[in-house]
Order: structure tokens, then sequence, then C-alpha cells
């Protein structure tokens, strides 16, 4: 990418708001495993947490569906639990508590109760850690109803997004970390613009931004990406529009669940050509359901058959080599928007 303004990394974004949110509210706390310093958890996010606030910070046995119910349980009883789970693969340890319990209360108690947490979910691969620590499960939770899903990316304010996650959405969160992010520092934009690329972003919640190499008057293909998968997406768009001066407009969306289809539908009205990509598997995932949902809302935009780009239907290889041929790659993304 070419040089653009730069604020503090995801990383200290997220740690950033943990500090100022478990400082200014009491009824803040982050839960479990292996949180506590010198460690500060297994991407260091949680760093200095313990030393400051040793109280409320929970440090747990290896039980994902136990310390998932025991936030569920405080957040009920009036606390703004955080739950960190180490690596995302692990979410699926607590599902039962995400689909027939935390998901479900504030409907099965009429209103009378809400779940208000965070579970932060490392997410994705591209560092080597293997079949079982590399994967993104998000999109077997995107259907469950009353569960919200953000997934920031370097396009967002990832501690801002935590803090409206946690101190505004009465909704039980997962919220979605792609692990290669967190070194990685976020882009803001400053007059309409980050850098040379023109920016704009929704003023939801949750926002969604979409940036472009030209004006919002013209684009050739929207191309749809969320979390990691947002970098790549804008390398791109970077490489189409210098070496065949196409205009890709990325739309990166924080909310995956509920999804603010709009900012798509804006630029598909300019381009008629979409593609959705995205670090899973292609099955009944993400870009699946954006699909669906431009088919049913705007297919008279389609000028063309969308196109989904993701990872392929194999377990995540350790080996750098297998891992780069099973995961999406820029080149996988220039081929699908030409």
């Amino acid at each position: 990418m070419s040089s653009t303004p730069a604020t503090t990394t995801v990383l200290k974004s997220l740690n950033g708001a943990m500090h100022s949110m478990m400082e200014a509210d009491e009824r803040v706390l982050l839960i479990g495993e292996d949180l506590l310093d010198p460690y500060g958890g297994a991407f260091k996010v949680a760093r200095g947490l313990s030393e400051r606030f040793p109280e409320r910070v929970l440090t747990t046995p290896i039980s994902e569906a136990g310390f998932v119910g025991v936030a569920a349980g405080m957040a009920m009883r009036g606390m703004r639990p955080i739950v960190e789970i180490m690596f995302g693969d692990f979410l699926m340890l607590a599902a039962d508590q995400l689909l027939n319990h935390i998901s479900k209360y504030r409907w099965m108690y009429n209103d009378q109760v809400h779940v208000p947490m965070v579970i932060r979910a490392p997410m994705g691969a591209r560092r080597g850690y293997g079949p079982t620590h590399s994967q993104s499960v998000e999109k077997h939770i995107l259907g469950m109803p009353g569960l919200h899903v953000v997934a920031p990316s370097v396009l967002h304010d990832a501690g801002a997004l935590l803090r409206a996650a946690l101190l505004d959405d009465l909704s039980p969160v997962v919220f979605v970390e792609n692990k290669l992010m967190y070194a990685r520092r976020q882009l803001s934009a400053e007059g309409g613009r980050i850098g040379e690329l023109y920016a704009r972003s929704s003023s939801d919640r949750y926002p969604t931004t979409t940036v472009s190499w030209e004006p919002f008057d013209h684009a050739d293909v929207t191309l749809v990406a969320y979390g990691g998968m947002v970098e790549i997406a804008m390398e791109a768009a970077e490489t189409l529009f210098f070496d065949e001066e196409l205009v890709v407009e990325v739309v990166a969306p924080s909310s995956l669940q509920p999804l603010d289809l709009q900012p798509v539908l804006d630029s598909l009205q300019r381009s008629g050509k979409l593609v959705v990509c995205e670090e899973g598997t292609a099955g009944a995932g993400f870009g699946a359901e954006v699909i669906s949902r431009v088919s049913a809302e705007g297919f008279s935009l389609l000028k063309a058959a969308p196109k989904r780009v993701a990872a392929r239907d194999y377990p995540i290889a350790n080996t750098r080599s297998l891992e780069d041929m099973i995961l999406p790659q820029v080149a996988d993304l220039v081929r699908a928007c030409r």
C-alpha cells in the first residue's frame, strides 16, 4: 500500500479501550485463560490489566463452556464482562452457551433479562499455527438470532468498536479479532481521504467504511471484505487500479450480524459487479449471505454474476507454502475482479 496516515496499532487500541473502560466503570471485568501479568493473554491484548485491576481480571481453567457461562451469569446480574477466548477455534467449545442460552435469554424472559457481554475471539491464519489454531469459524454463528457479530479491520477504530459493543449494545457480542491485525496500524480518514484513497463511513454504532482510488462517482467492481481480508482486498484494488486502470471499491463492514447492506448496494449502483471475500471457507459463509441478500434486495443492480473468494476446503496447514495455497491471496482477488 502507498503511504497512509496511521494512528495506533489494533492491539494497543483494544488494550487501551479495556484499560479505560475498567478504570471508568466498575461493572467491567475480564475473564479467560492465562490473562494475568506478566503473560497478559496469548496475544498480549490484556497486558497490564491484572496489575491495575487484580479483582476484575479472572483467570480460569481450560473450559470455554464454563467461563462463557459464568460471564453470562455476571452479565445478567448487572456486570459488563469481556471474555477472552485464547484462540477463536475454541469458540465452538462454548457453542451450547451461545446457541441455547445467552442468545435466547432476552426473548425467553420477555425482555426482562439482558446479557450485555463481549466475547473476544482471535481468528484467522497466516501465522503457521496449523489446523486447530488458525480457523475462521465465525460463519458458524452468523445465523444465531439474538447474537451480534462484530469484526474490526484496519479501516476501523477497534477500541471504539469494543467500547460500543460492551457499553452500548444490550445484546451479547462476539468480537472477531483477526490475529494478523494485532500489529497493524489503524488507518484514519482525514477530510474524506486515507492517504491517496477516498474514504467514507456510515454513522452507525458499527460503521461500514468504503475506500476507492477514485471519487465515488464511478467504480468497476464492488469488493466486500471484513477483518483481516480488508488489507488484502485493498492491495488487490491498488494492483488493479495501477496495472489495469480498474476502479475497485472496497466495502468493509464492521458488523457481520446484523449486516447493513446499504453501503454494498450504494457501491453496486456505481459498479454493477460484486465480489465478496472471506478468510474462512465459502460454503454457507459470509459471502453466500451477502450474495443472497443482494440478489433479493438489489438484483437489478447486478451486471454480472457475483463471485466469492474464500479458503479452499482443507484444514489449514502449518507450512507457509501450503497455508498460502489454502488461503485466499491478493492474486485470487485480482482474478475475481477482472
